[in-house]
C-alpha cells in the first residue's frame, strides 16, 4: 500500500491513454456486445457458486435506502432516498379509501420513492463512464442522452449477476478497523490478501474488497465525506490486475472504489476511466460488508454464491442493489 501522492506512483494523462490502449477488451466478445466482462460468467460458474452454499446462511451487503443514507451534495447533485407515503393506515381507519362500486371501503398502505439510482448500493452501469467521448465496446457516449442509455444500459444485466463471490479483507488483513483516507491498494495487496486468506482469484469471480471506510462513519454516526470526498481505495495501477484476472466485477465498501485523492491532477477517478468503458467491468460500490467480513474470519471461507441483479430500469446507467452473500 501507498499515500495517494507518493511521487513513485504519480500518473498522468499518458499513463490514463496508455492503459486505455493496453487493458482494451473492445471486441472481444463480438461488436455489439453489452455485457462486458460478465461474458466470464457462464452457466458452468454459476452451477459450480451453487455448490458454495453449506450453511444456507444470508448475509445482505447492501445499505438501507432512507434519508440517513451517505449522500451530502458533493458529487452530482445526488440526493439520499426520499420516501413518501401515498396512502396509509391512517387513511384505512378514517374510511376514506373507498372504491367505485363498492359497498365497504378498502384497508391497505402503498407509498413511494424518489432517489438517484446510485445514492446506495448500487451497480455501475456499463454506459455510466466514458472515455474520450466513447464507452464500453467502443459505443459513441452520445447513445446516453434524455431518454437514457440506447447501449450498455442496466437492464441488460438483469440476469447476469449471479456467481462466486470473494472477498479480500484488506482491513483485516493490514491489522486495521479502517485504511486511512488516501491509502491506494496495489495489486500485489490484493494478490497477498488473497494469499493470507487461503482463497484463489479466478476468472469469472466477483471480487469484493473491504477497506473498513464505511464501517468507520457508521461508528461515528456521520459520513462527513464519504460520498466523494477522501477515501481509501485501489490504486490506478492496479487496472492491469483487473484486466488480466478476468474477473466478472469488482466492488467495495468504499463510495467509488479507486483512493481519493486519486493519483493524479489530470482527471477525476481517472480508474474509472479504464475499468469500465475499457475493460468493461461492472462495478459494485457502498457494500456493506461488516457481517460477512466477520463471518469470513470466523470460518476462514472467503468465498460465497453471489446474488446481486439489479432493478431492470430501462436505459438506466446505474441501480440500487441489496446483495446477497450465500454461504
Amino acid at each position: 500500500m501507498h499515500r495517494y501522492d507518493d511521487p513513485k506512483f504519480q500518473m498522468d494523462m499518458d499513463t490514463i491513454k496508455e492503459k486505455s490502449e493496453r487493458n482494451k477488451n473492445w471486441g472481444k466478445w463480438g461488436p455489439d456486445d453489452e455485457w462486458g466482462t460478465i461474458n466470464y460468467v457462464g452457466d458452468e460458474e454459476r452451477k459450480a457458486a451453487a455448490q458454495l452454499v453449506k450453511r444456507g446462511e444470508v448475509f445482505a451487503l447492501g445499505l438501507n435506502f432512507d434519508g440517513d443514507g451517505p449522500q451530502n451534495g458533493l458529487f452530482g447533485g445526488r440526493w439520499n432516498p426520499i420516501h413518501t407515503m401515498l396512502a396509509t393506515g391512517t387513511d384505512a381507519v378514517q374510511g376514506k379509501q373507498t372504491v367505485p362500486g363498492k359497498k365497504y371501503p378498502s384497508q391497505y398502505a402503498d407509498d413511494a420513492v424518489s432517489l438517484p439510482l446510485q445514492c446506495g448500493t448500487q451497480w455501475d452501469a456499463l454506459g455510466h463512464v466514458f472515455n474520450s467521448d466513447k464507452m464500453w465496446n467502443g459505443y459513441d457516449a452520445t447513445l446516453v442522452g434524455a431518454n437514457g442509455a440506447e447501449k450498455n444500459a442496466i437492464h441488460k444485466m438483469r440476469n447476469k449477476m449471479v456467481g462466486r463471490g470473494v472477498l479480500l479483507d484488506i482491513a483485516r488483513w493490514a491489522g486495521v478497523d479502517s485504511l486511512e483516507d488516501g491509502t491506494a491498494i496495489d495489486a500485489d495487496d490484493l494478490d497477498a490478501c488473497a494469499k493470507a486468506q487461503g482463497v484463489e482469484i479466478r476468472r469469472g469471480d466477483f471480487v469484493i474488497y473491504r477497506t473498513g471506510h464505511m464501517e468507520r462513519c457508521l461508528a461515528a454516526g456521520e459520513w462527513g465525506g464519504y460520498a466523494g470526498g477522501d477515501a481509501p481505495g485501489v490504486s490506478f495501477h492496479t487496472c492491469d490486475w483487473m484486466h488480466d484476472m478476468e474477473i466478472a466485477a469488482i466492488c467495495a465498501d468504499t463510495w467509488g472504489c479507486e483512493v481519493i485523492p486519486n493519483e493524479t491532477d489530470d482527471v477525476f477517478q481517472p480508474w474509472h476511466w479504464i475499468v469500465i468503458p475499457q475493460i468493461g467491468i461492472t462495478m459494485g460500490e457502498i457494500f456493506y460488508l461488516k457481517d460477512l467480513a466477520n463471518d469470513c474470519d470466523a470460518d476462514k471461507v472467503y468465498e460465497f454464491m453471489f446474488v446481486a441483479p439489479p432493478l431492470p430500469i430501462t436505459r438506466g446507467v446505474g441501480s440500487p442493489i441489496n446483495p446477497q452473500a450465500i454461504k
